[in-house]
C-alpha cells in the first residue's frame, strides 16, 4: 500500500528527476501523453502545461495513489486510470510515454520494453527513469537487517519484494534492438535532507514499504529502530542537514517515423 502524503514529503527532490527526464523529450505537438506510474498525479499535471493541446493519461497500480491523483483530473484533458503497467493498453497510439521511478518495481522490466515500444505512435517518444542506488547503504543495510537472524524468519518472501534496476548500457542495448534511437545517461543527485532521521523518513515512502506490509505494532517499531541506527552511522547528520547521494538512470528513446522495426507496430 502506497501512502501519497508520505511519498510527497520530499516532493521537490522526487520531482527534479521527472523534470530532467522530460527535458530530453523533443515532441512538439503530441496528441496523447501517458504517465505510466503516475503516483499522486502532481507531476502528471505539469504535462498539461508542457503540451497544452495534448490529452494526458496517468496510470498507476496503487488505488491510494489514483484516489489522490483524481484531485488533478481535468475533464477531457487529464484522466487517471487504475491499472498495472504490465497490462494497461491505450485506446490510441501514444506520442509520449513517460515512466518516472516506476519500472524498478516491475520484475524483469527489460522484458516489458518491447511492449511499451509497441504502444508508440510513429515519431513517438519513450522516456523512463529508475533509481540506480541499490548498492547504497540505504538499501544494503536494509537487506542485511532483513536477512539477519532476528528478522529473517518474519521477513521472508513477503518483505523481499525489493526494487531493482539495470546498468545504463543494458537499457541502451535493449532500446537499440527495438529500433529506437536512445539517449541514456545517469546522474547522482546530492540531496540535502532536513530533520531527524531524514534518510529513514525518505525510505518510509519507498524502500520500507515491503517491510511495512509484513510487520506492524511493536515488531515494526523495533525493526525501524534498528534500521534507523544503521542509517545514522551511514549518513551522519551535520549542522547543515543530512547528505543523501542518490544515483538515477535515465533513458529517452525516439521512434523515427520513417522506420518500422519488427516488434514495434502501431497499435491497431
Amino acid at each position: 500500500m502506497w501512502d501519497p502524503a508520505l511519498y510527497q514529503r520530499y516532493g521537490d527532490e522526487r520531482t527534479r528527476p521527472f523534470t530532467d527526464l522530460l527535458g530530453r523529450v523533443r515532441s512538439d505537438d503530441p496528441q496523447l501523453v501517458v504517465d505510466l506510474g503516475c503516483g499522486p498525479g502532481d507531476q502528471t499535471a505539469t504535462l498539461l502545461r508542457r503540451w497544452p493541446a495534448a490529452r494526458v493519461v496517468g496510470v498507476d497500480s496503487s488505488p491510494e495513489m489514483i484516489d489522490a491523483a483524481q484531485a488533478h483530473a481535468v475533464p477531457g484533458r487529464l484522466a487517471f486510470v487504475h491499472a498495472d503497467a504490465r497490462d494497461w493498453q491505450p485506446d490510441d497510439p501514444v506520442d509520449v510515454l513517460v515512466s518516472n521511478a516506476t519500472l524498478q518495481w516491475v520484475p524483469d522490466h527489460l522484458d516489458l520494453l518491447p511492449e511499451l515500444a509497441r504502444l508508440l505512435a510513429p515519431d513517438g517518444w519513450l522516456a523512463f527513469q529508475v533509481p540506480g542506488n541499490f548498492e547504497a547503504p540505504s538499501h544494503t543495510e536494509l537487506t542485511a537487517l532483513r536477512e539477519s537472524p532476528r528478522w529473517r524468519d518474519q521477513l521472508s518472501s513477503g518483505a523481499a519484494r525489493a526494487a531493482a534496476a539495470h546498468e545504463p548500457a543494458a537499457y541502451l542495448d535493449a532500446l537499440v534492438r527495438l529500433g529506437l534511437t536512445p539517449d541514456v545517461w545517469e546522474t547522482t543527485y546530492l540531496h540535502l535532507l532536513r530533520g531527524e532521521d531524514a534518510v529513514l523518513e525518505w525510505t518510509r515512502g519507498t524502500a520500507l514499504r515491503p517491510v511495512f506490509a509484513v510487520l506492524d505494532g511493536a515488531a515494526r517499531e523495533e525493526f525501524v529502530a534498528d534500521y534507523a541506527a544503521r542509517l545514522r552511522a551511514a549518513y551522519p547528520r551535520h549542522e547543515f542537514g543530512t547528505l543523501l547521494p542518490f544515483r538515477r538512470i535515465f533513458a529517452v528513446a525516439h521512434r523515427d517515423s520513417g522506420r518500422n522495426p519488427a516488434g514495434t507496430a502501431r497499435v491497431p
